[in-house]
């Protein structure tokens, strides 16, 4: 959705979750010399600044990345890389995870509609990256199967609207179709109407590695957890969920789904 903006957000707990699982999934698919494609269908701007207005007004990041004391974790290297590079307040999302841990073979495709956003990220882009100003869903569908076939999506949109849940299930079915080869990694916050059961549930015959989390709600309303759904994981990835709930014990309380 153009009205959500990620900048007041940035290095949340969810954040932590997700991120923390990402940067582990690529450095496991990258332990291996093939090539891969890393699609993103809701890429936002790729850095933000954790001293920004926007963020100092929700202080989010305080109880995400501010909470955790680092360890031998791809994650925290990219930030230690991100901050040497644009300041210690800097945060990376997602994108730019990706562009730190990928090699020069690899090839990125990330997809953003808010026009603001997309040129944010598109200062950012790497030279085996295309960055993509179009609906992200149908654009990887569009791309399926691309070159390398080997490679990890990350669909996490901003569910502003409740059908979202069962869009983003009917997407990844599809996308798993065309392109077999790919490990999808979805992305859904845990809010009080329980909505994300729908997701759950239409991803559910593809027999999806799942992690939810729980975590402090701010001002005691809002987001209480955040999940992840693997679709085709790679070998070794219970293993990168597991460290991430080593590393987050106290900021994260991992629970059932649903």
């Amino acid at each position: 959705m153009l009205s959500y903006q990620h900048a007041y957000h940035a290095g949340n707990p969810a954040d932590l979750h997700k991120h923390m699982a990402l940067a582990g999934l690529l450095a496991l698919l990258t332990r291996k010399s093939r090539p891969v494609t890393y699609v993103e269908t809701h890429a936002g701007r790729g850095l933000y600044d954790l001293a920004s207005p926007e963020a100092l007004k929700t202080s989010e990041a305080a109880l995400g990345i501010g909470s955790v004391a680092g360890g031998d974790h791809p994650y925290f290297a990219v930030i230690d890389a991100v901050r040497d590079r644009h300041g210690p307040s800097a945060y990376p999302g997602s994108p730019l995870i990706a562009q730190t841990l990928l090699r020069d073979i690899d090839r990125l495709h990330l997809f953003e509609l808010h026009p603001a956003e997309h040129a944010a990220l598109a200062a950012l882009a790497a030279a085996n990256t295309t960055i993509h100003h179009a609906e992200g869903r149908q654009g990887s569908l569009d791309l399926a199967p691309p070159s390398p076939r080997r490679g990890l999506v990350l669909v996490d949109p901003s569910y502003e609207v409740k059908t979202e849940y069962d869009q983003t299930a009917a997407f990844a079915r599809d996308l798993l179709g065309r392109w077999k080869q790919a490990s999808i990694l979805i992305w859904y916050p845990v809010l009080q109407p329980g909505r994300h059961l729908h997701l759950l549930q239409g991803l559910a015959a593809l027999r999806p590695l799942t992690d939810q989390v729980s975590f402090p709600q701010k001002d005691g309303r809002g987001m209480s957890g955040s999940g992840l759904i693997l679709l085709n994981p790679p070998q070794g990835a219970g293993e990168v969920l597991a460290a991430t709930h080593r590393l987050t014990k106290g900021i994260l309380t991992p629970v059932p789904p649903g």
